[in-house]
């Protein structure tokens, strides 16, 4: 794609050199060190030449923002090469004596050298000018300039390429938002089919079948028990990541024992081959949502049959001691790698997971959010013979 194929945004390209602290000081430099009255960094394409930073002290008139006809300039000619043009004296000078362009701007000293970004793209000149001869022309005076032609297109191609990450930044951000949005939408509007199908569920089991209808009503029923809480996880995942958060509700119809009790006893009859043993020590009130709490509680006592040896059975306690409250799921089975550990309680992250064991990867994610809305934390303790997951809140 050659520079007549190319869009182009001039007030950027100006507001990026105006950026760069250094460029009024390169300037004034060139000025002081040549005794040059004009110097500029100019934006250069095939068909527009405009001035991007200036120091004039001829009063040259061409500000910043300034155009020249690019064809009417020597940085034509050095795009063109990508090499400098160094003119000491004008009308002394074997090539550019009686050259158009010293003629149309009284000009008797030049030098241009290219900047050059790290891409290979021609961005434009370090340009000075002087209606007198200049002694320019010289190894010196070339290298400094290319020493800030460099120092420009450094700085240059730094902020292009924050540029470019703050907008593709603000575009994964959109695309996190459409896409939260879109699981907020998707959990609400699951939630009524399967309602519909847990209601059915139920009503088939309470009706005369046989026995092979039974079990397969008792199948539904447990996938639609399933559903509801990967429903929720979704909403409350939603609802955190958009800004909402965890909603707590301390106004509890049942104290927090019952509604440990209902959990174990909600799980008993979807995995009833497994063994919970539970060792209950409430002699406080706990300050929480038991709701909530209920629902880390199925989170982590759900994991742990999931992924505990099936022989063995899981340990449940939950104590109360001088304002502080523990509640601990213990299972037996492989110890947690030091890399899934790490990434536990990240959104969408399981780690290794066995056939049978797949899933959204919300479940402990959402555990640790309602523990952070209750000021409180969740600790993991995992050995080659056991897993300890801990849900503290401390007063």
């Amino acid at each position: 794609m050659n520079d007549r194929t190319k869009s182009f945004d001039f007030e950027k390209d100006i507001e990026q050199v105006n950026q760069i602290p250094a460029v009024a000081n390169i300037l004034e430099v060139i000025c002081s060190t040549t005794g040059m009255g004009y110097a500029v960094v100019a934006r250069v394409t095939k068909d527009r030449w405009i001035a991007c930073a200036v120091n004039d002290k001829i009063n040259f008139g061409l500000g910043v923002g300034g155009e020249l006809k690019v064809e009417t300039t020597l940085c034509n000619q050095v795009m063109e090469l990508e090499k400098t043009i160094a003119i000491d004296h004008a009308d002394k000078d074997p090539v550019y004596s009686g050259h158009h362009t010293p003629e149309m701007y009284g000009l008797q000293s030049y030098i241009s050298i290219p900047l050059i970004l790290k891409n290979g793209d021609f961005f434009g000149t370090l340009c000075a000018i002087d209606p007198k001869p200049a002694l320019v022309n010289n190894e010196k005076t070339i290298n400094m300039f290319k020493l800030f032609a460099e120092l420009i297109a450094f700085h240059l191609d730094s902020l292009q390429n924050l540029s470019e990450t703050q907008a593709q930044l603000q575009e994964e951000q959109e695309n996190g938002e459409i896409r939260e949005q879109f699981i907020a939408i998707l959990g609400h509007d699951l939630r009524n089919p399967v309602n519909a199908i847990s209601n059915a569920a139920q009503l088939l089991l309470r009706s005369s079948l046989d026995e092979r209808n039974q079990r397969l009503a008792k199948v539904i029923q447990d996938s639609t028990n399933r559903t509801k809480g990967l429903i929720d996880n979704m909403l409350d995942f939603a609802r955190g990541r958009l800004g909402g958060g965890i909603k707590l509700n301390y106004e509890n119809s049942k104290n927090l024992e019952e509604t440990l009790h209902q959990v174990i006893a909600e799980l008993n009859m979807a995995y009833p081959d497994r063994l919970i043993q539970t060792d209950f020590n409430l002699k406080d009130e706990v300050k929480g949502d038991n709701k909530r709490i209920a629902q880390l509680f199925s989170n982590l006592l759900g994991n742990a049959i999931t992924h505990g040896e099936k022989e063995s059975p899981i340990i449940v306690t939950a104590t109360t001691e001088s304002d502080n409250f523990e509640l601990r799921v213990i299972n037996k089975g492989n110890k947690i790698s030091e890399e899934t550990e790490k990434h536990l309680f990240k959104p969408f992250s399981r780690g290794k997971v066995h056939h049978g064991q797949e899933g959204l990867g919300l479940g402990l994610y959402i555990a640790s959010e309602i523990a952070n809305a209750h000021n409180g934390r969740i600790l993991v303790d995992s050995t080659d013979e056991e897993t300890c997951f801990r849900f503290q809140i401390s007063s």
